[in-house]
């Protein structure tokens, strides 16, 4: 059971040439094996997220912060009065940070689109060194730049890191047994608290944002470490090896009384599946969610909600083994109405506390989490083991494609509320 080169050697051709199945393991072996792959995905998902989440976290210094000899950021840990920049009652910064969410998901958005198209050709192991490389870059880049635009080149190398990453590592759980993609969720869920509390608790500890970022470098180096050493070559695949109720899951999610079809076809991934990825997130406008009357700042804020939504996040998709959800949509439905709630406190202002706010976007957190785990594992359920690699890689696009239109339409939310009085 020594690492993964079995894995890395039967992977690393294209489209896979015939190979001879390996023989079954003793089952004290598969059960090592079984948890060196759940731990492994978790640490992958983890490590594969965090550069993601850290720098949206950071997205409000990266834009307003005020540079002191050396290039360090200091975060004062003690409140501080708030001053008034602007004659907007939100304390705009003259960029949204919907523009760091841009830089932080249009270059997934690209890798996610044309991954269909050749990124199979490319073996797993270049694809994982160079995902570990751009986000030990991004962490370094954005840590010591002198300008926004730099910043942002560093988001870029984030965005880059986590997309490749994601249409990688979802793909390979078709060679391994589905429960791995359980684990997977919750390890990017806990990528989003872990991830948002780090920077929060080393920034309010008086950490500068430089220093932040730079004790964060080990994070690639454990995917690395969790993809060559950990994970374990992948047996041959087993349907009739899980539970049998996961085998009577196996009908379209819509509901109809048609027989199973073959899910290769894009027709298995049904509509209400797409809907539910394509989902508006409201991560962009969460800056213009301000309140005066605290003795947080509006930086610290910001990563208030950030953590809080995070923590959401990692407890639905961590959740998976408890609670299954077939009806997906209705986890989308709900999101829009908290988008249009919490749209309606931007404009009208009407929550008194800011802890009301804390447990809305808590809320959010939990939806989201658990529409992105269900309906990858709803998918697993439906697609055949010869398509489910194809499946899982294309299917992940809606979700980049709708955090791209929610920065998109926040640019000119923001300018527009921004010059309310």
């Amino acid at each position: 059971m020594g690492g993964c080169a079995g894995s890395r050697r039967r992977l690393s051709d294209s489209e896979g040439e015939e190979t001879v199945p390996e023989p079954r393991l003793p089952l004290l072996d598969r059960q090592s094996a079984h948890w060196k792959n759940a731990v492994g995905f978790w640490l992958l998902g983890l490590c594969n997220n965090f550069s993601y989440v850290v720098m949206l976290s950071a997205a409000h210094d990266i834009l307003s912060h005020e540079r002191t000899s050396g290039n360090q950021s200091h975060v004062d840990p003690s409140p501080t009065p708030i001053p008034d920049n602007s004659s907007s009652r939100f304390d705009c910064n003259s960029v949204s940070t919907a523009a760091v969410l841009l830089a932080d998901i249009l270059p997934t958005l690209v890798i996610k689109l044309l991954a269909p198209l050749g990124l199979h050709l490319l073996p797993y192991s270049p694809r994982v060194l160079v995902s570990g490389i751009c986000a030990a870059g991004s962490f370094v880049l954005v840590a010591f730049s002198h300008s926004v635009g730099t910043s942002l080149c560093g988001v870029v190398l984030a965005s880059i890191s986590s997309g490749l990453g994601e249409v990688t590592f979802l793909s390979l759980t078709a060679f391994y047994p589905r429960a791995v993609i359980s684990w997977w969720s919750s390890g990017t869920g806990g990528a989003g608290l872990l991830g948002a509390l780090s920077y929060l608790g080393l920034t309010q500890a008086g950490l500068s944002p430089q220093h932040t970022l730079l004790s964060m470098l080990g994070v690639p180096a454990v995917l690395l470490a969790s993809y060559f050493l950990l994970l374990t070559s992948p047996e041959p695949q087993d349907p009739g090896g899980e539970e049998e109720a996961e085998s009577a899951a196996r009908q379209p999610l819509i509901g109809t009384e048609a027989p199973e079809s073959k899910p290769g076809s894009s027709s298995s991934l049904s509509f209400q599946e797409r809907w539910t990825v394509f989902k508006v997130r409201m991560k962009a406008g969460f800056e213009l969610l301000f309140f005066r009357n605290t003795s947080l700042s509006h930086a610290q804020q910001y990563r208030w909600y950030q953590m809080l939504y995070q923590a959401g996040v990692f407890a639905s998709r961590s959740s998976l083994r408890c609670c299954q959800i077939r009806f997906t949509w209705a986890l989308a439905l709900l999101q829009c109405l908290n988008l249009v709630f919490l749209l309606a406190d931007v404009w009208f202002g009407f929550l008194p506390s800011i802890y009301l706010v804390f447990l809305i976007v808590l809320y959010e957190g939990l939806l989201g989490g658990a529409a992105y785990v269900n309906t990858f594992h709803n998918i697993a359920l439906e697609t055949s083991d010869e398509h489910r690699e194809f499946a899982m890689a294309a299917t992940c696009i809606s979700d980049t494609l709708g955090i791209s239109l929610s920065g998109l339409l926040a640019l000119p939310l923001h300018d527009f509320l921004c010059q309310l009085s």
